[in-house]
């Protein structure tokens, strides 16, 4: 599966005690993980072509390895090194991870770095041993995560009262998966249609916006591909195509809500929109029904209608009195 490299970009808000939010961004491939003034990846990866760490281990076992943080600056820099869990994010799906603050739950939480804060010399590279612990108890299946290299140097900014503080980590992506039972299960759920049409027909084009969520149900991570459809009246296709902005990945336990604008949708007709999912041994569609309608021509289909009801209660008002 080709998988994209991204540099974590961690905001630290302080307002109010601060808050942390995680920004992704991709980058072209390469060998390590970067972002220009830094790089972490698995040792030695450089010879063996090695950009993130893939693992499997038992449960109750433990794993040993090393990552390397690469100083590109002609400054030395000082990082703190930790583990974290991966996750969708929601804007887009992407790979993220937790930041150090929150709780780690998965392969976060068994990673531990030998040093927890290293210092880097300019324009040098140090590499940290750690180990990984998989619980007696673990879950089989995959456990992503990531050892990430967090600058300890805050940039201050903001406005007013506001005080930010931003700062900056790369992570080395972690593919753990504990041995035992996998088992792919994949949903579309919460499909929805909203139309946009014009007030008077052919005035402008019409358009309408496909919702819907991507849910990993199973325990190992997905590549899904999306095929949109739409049938109008008798069969007709109307749109046949696969939607932007579906994730490489999706990993388990994790749901993403999609969207896809259909430009040209009809303005007048009746049909189905159906969503087909694939990834490795799964397969899933669903289905939600629309009917295009311009509002002119329903509104005249009220009035008319409500103009009929009226003049019947009339003639038959009519008929009894008489």
């Amino acid at each position: 599966m080709r998988r994209k490299l991204y540099v974590l970009l961690l905001s630290v808000l302080s307002v109010l005690g601060g808050a942390a939010l995680v920004i992704l961004g991709p980058l072209p491939r390469a060998t390590a993980a970067e972002n220009g003034e830094w790089a972490v990846y698995p040792a030695a990866s450089r010879l063996g072509g090695r950009p993130y760490f893939y693992l499997s281990a038992d449960p109750g076992t433990t794993l040993t390895d090393r990552v390397t943080v690469a100083n590109k600056t002609s400054a030395p820099l000082t990082f703190r090194l930790y583990g974290a869990d991966a996750h969708n994010t929601d804007r887009d799906g992407g790979f993220a991870v937790r930041t150090r603050q929150e709780k780690q739950t998965g392969a976060g939480a068994w990673i531990k770095p030998e040093r927890t804060r290293i210092t880097v010399p300019a324009r040098s590279a140090v590499t940290v041993p750690y180990t990984l612990t998989v619980p007696a108890d673990a879950d089989p299946g995959d456990h992503p995560g990531a050892l990430v290299a967090l600058d300890e140097r805050i940039a201050r900014g903001g406005k007013g009262s506001v005080a930010v503080g931003v700062q900056r980590a790369v992570g080395a992506r972690v593919y753990l998966r504990v041995n035992g039972p996998t088992v792919p299960a994949l949903a579309v759920e919460d499909v929805t249609l909203d139309q946009d049409r014009p007030l008077v027909p052919g005035t402008r084009a019409s358009s309408a916006l496909v919702s819907y969520t991507l849910h990993n149900r199973g325990n190992v991570t997905l590549d899904p591909k999306v095929v949109l459809k739409a049938r109008g009246l008798f069969g007709r296709t109307l749109l046949d195509r696969e939607p932007a902005g579906v994730p490489a990945e999706l990993l388990p336990h994790q749901k993403i809500r999609l969207t896809e604008r259909w430009t040209g949708s009809p303005q007048l007709d009746r049909g189905d929109v159906t969503l087909t999912v694939t990834a490795k041994d799964v397969e899933e569609t669903a289905t939600v029904s629309f009917l295009a309608l311009p509002w002119f021509a329903a509104a005249v289909l009220v009035v008319g209608g409500a103009a009929g009801f009226c003049g019947l209660r009339i003639r038959r008002r009519r008929a009894l009195g008489a």
